[in-house]
């Protein structure tokens, strides 16, 4: 008896680190320290800290629903490029039935922890979730497909603000969210042009499809100067601190470490490293935000 409730516990325990691995978890350092921080500016330093629990929570099952769709859908080119053989799914350690399961009760707990923030959240979710819905197919319609996932991530600092006030504070709002869809849509341009032999060949869709790599590095690029430019903006528009243009100067850094370690011939160094380092970007950004706001108190 004792070593079947062992056997069921590895089991599960098994399938947990599946779910995990396919999700990304860890990835959620993309998202989520937009939240904060567009909390933190919406609020000026007090965004309560069960708000940013029910929003860590949201952004969280949201995230992980989002991303089990997404590898859902692709499941069949996946499984033909090498580059994905990690995927809990290509290797059968998750069945589609069972990421179907993961995705409703993601979105189940979401759904629950949006209800404990501002009342409009909830009406604005379905707003909020489109991008994250689309995304996935748009790599079959739209080389600027990147975008699509830049404007799905933005939906994090849009949902921090609005959860924290009840309102959406037009202007610095969409500057914020902006900046966030150039970084990451840029970012994710450059990190996909290693692919555009196989999208090709796949008759799937990317900037480096569309325009070469060199072009798509190019976007990429302006973008990455624009979404830096936005961040300078929005700091004026609030009347931010000296920390958080500190902030922005070392994200700019980053941003140009990562142009400057790889090129449109050469991709040995986008590894797990590089992708994660760009989340020094908003982690950079929250913290120094907070200590400027707490500096000020």
């Amino acid at each position: 008896m004792r070593a079947d409730t062992s056997t069921a516990g590895l089991d599960i325990t098994r399938k947990l680190k599946a779910h995990i691995n396919n999700v990304a978890l860890h990835h959620t350092l993309f998202d989520l320290p937009y939240a904060f921080l567009a909390a933190l500016l919406a609020t000026d330093g007090h965004p309560g800290i069960w708000n940013l629990v029910w929003i860590a929570l949201a952004i969280t099952s949201g995230r992980a629903a989002a991303l089990a769709m997404d590898n859902l859908v692709d499941l069949r080119f996946d499984r033909q490029q090498p580059r994905m053989s990690y995927r809990a799914m290509v290797k059968g350690e998750i069945t589609p039935t069972e990421a179907k399961i993961f995705i409703i009760v993601m979105l189940g707990i979401m759904v629950f922890a949006v209800l404990q923030l501002a009342p409009i959240c909830i009406y604005l979710l379905p707003v909020a979730a489109l991008p994250c819905l689309i995304y996935p197919y748009m790599k079959r319609v739209t080389g600027w497909v990147h975008m699509f996932l830049g404007l799905a991530i933005a939906m994090a600092p849009a949902g921090g603000w609005v959860g924290v006030t009840g309102e959406v504070t037009p202007l610095p709002l969409i500057v914020l969210c902006t900046a966030v869809a150039l970084w990451i849509g840029a970012f994710d341009a450059m990190y996909g042009a290693q692919d555009e032999e196989f999208d090709r060949a796949h008759g799937l869709h990317s900037l480096a499809v569309s325009y070469g790599a060199r072009g798509a590095f190019r976007i990429a690029s302006v973008c990455h100067v624009l979404c830096i430019g936005l961040f300078v903006l929005l700091g004026f528009m609030l009347g931010l601190g000296a920390l958080y243009y500190v902030s922005v100067f070392l994200a700019g850094c980053v941003l140009l470490y990562q142009h400057k370690i790889v090129s449109p011939t050469d991709f040995h160094r986008v590894t797990q490293a590089y992708f994660m380092r760009n989340s020094l970007v908003p982690l950079v950004m929250l913290i120094c935000t907070w200590l400027d706001f707490v500096m000020r108190a």
